[in-house]
């Protein structure tokens, strides 16, 4: 059965010519013209991923991303962001709303297929519903929670996705560029510093539970989860 994509975009134009791409790729798609028609959709339609416009009557897209990442049904969603704006300070926004891609306007109907089928193939990595668990390192992608011991971790949807990545492979060095692939997608806009970053969120959220260190820099390479936690007192 092919994936069913929704379609969160207010001028007719553009929508009705994703719809036809997707509809030419044998998708299923069903289309929203406000939040407020998503949030509707998303209650009665199963779906699989969505493209979410930036600018949108009422809320925009930001806040309707950051909306579904709050909700646990929705909180997974593979979500493409298109917009207009192509600042890098604009598409770091929409990546730390919870946008797992993003692309800007004009782009070709060619490339937003690639780019959605290269996110639905990354997202098949992060269905397994099983509990990974490392030590006293737990993570839940049922639940879309981390804890250590009987503490719950907060973390963002990159850092979560990033830590359910590297537990599944623990010992294993991953290059930035592999992680970006594995994460992100491979993005022709995205530098690879972008993990250095998300690595950096990761252990700041990790470190009030004293699992910082858990997260080894390959110097030259790049990063591995270790199986057991330094002890940065020695």
């Amino acid at each position: 059965m092919q994936a069913t994509i929704l379609i969160v975009e207010d001028e007719p134009g553009i929508r009705d010519m994703i719809r036809l791409a997707l509809e030419q790729k044998q998708f299923q798609v069903v289309t929203a013209d406000s939040t407020v028609t998503a949030h509707e959709m998303l209650k009665t339609t199963h779906i699989d991923a969505a493209l979410v416009d930036w600018m949108l009557p009422g809320a925009n897209g930001i806040q309707l991303i950051k909306q579904l990442r709050k909700n646990e049904a929705t909180s997974m969603l593979p979500i493409v962001m298109i917009t207009a704006k192509t600042d890098d300070a604009d598409i770091s926004q929409g990546l730390d709303a919870g946008a797992d891609d993003y692309i800007t306007k004009p782009f070709s109907p060619r490339e937003l297929v690639s780019r959605l089928n290269a996110l639905l193939r990354r997202s098949n990595q992060f269905q397994d519903n099983s509990a990974k668990r490392l030590g006293d390192l737990l993570v839940d992608n049922l639940k879309h929670r981390v804890s250590v011991a009987d503490t719950v971790v907060e973390l963002g949807q990159i850092e979560f996705k990033l830590l359910a990545y590297l537990i599944q492979h623990p010992e294993r060095v991953f290059s930035r560029s592999q992680l970006l692939d594995a994460v992100w997608g491979p993005h022709s806009d995205i530098e690879e510093r972008t993990v250095d970053v998300h690595v950096l969120r990761l252990r700041k959220a990790l470190k009030p539970v004293q699992h910082d260190s858990i997260i080894e820099t390959v110097r030259g390479v790049g990063y591995r989860l270790m199986s057991k936690r330094t002890d940065p007192a020695k």
